[in-house]
């Protein structure tokens, strides 16, 4: 992974952002570091109302609530569960609709899907997608 540009992270002193995310991904042993840095970045990037924490020992996104995570177990590509927190929703009954142009959506459950953004250049190709996925995503929130 010689030779990848370096994604910049949000300046820590940003209300966006979480010492504690930045701590985790400082240590993080995983092959795709660089990687689960730029999606972290690309998510953050949709809007100031979204923050990050730590939730489920991996690095994880909120506005109101939290509503993804990233999926650490995924050595191959980068993956991010989406869900509506730890409540079920009552408008999950009619389904989310959620626009999703580039394939990125497998739904496990009505309020529950894996997101998977892929690696290399994928991500920077994939960006425009995940941000329309995120958008959409938190109106449910």
């Amino acid at each position: 992974m010689a030779g990848r540009k370096r994604i910049a992270s949000p300046a820590p002193g940003s209300s966006q952002v979480d010492p504690a995310v930045i701590a985790f991904l400082r240590d993080l042993d995983h092959p795709l570091k660089q990687e689960i840095e730029a999606v972290r970045q690309i998510i953050l990037d949709v809007g100031p109302e979204i923050r990050e924490g730590i939730k489920w020992n991996a690095p994880s996104f909120r506005t109101t609530e939290y509503f993804a995570t990233v999926n650490l177990r995924a050595t191959d590509c980068v993956q991010l569960i989406f869900h509506l927190g730890a409540k079920v929703k009552d408008n999950t009954t009619q389904g989310m609709q959620i626009a999703d142009p580039a394939g990125l959506l497998k739904w496990l459950a009505k309020e529950r899907c894996l997101v998977t953004v892929g690696g290399g250049r994928e991500i920077p190709a994939r960006r425009a997608a995940l941000q329309g996925i995120v958008r959409d995503w938190i109106r449910y929130l």
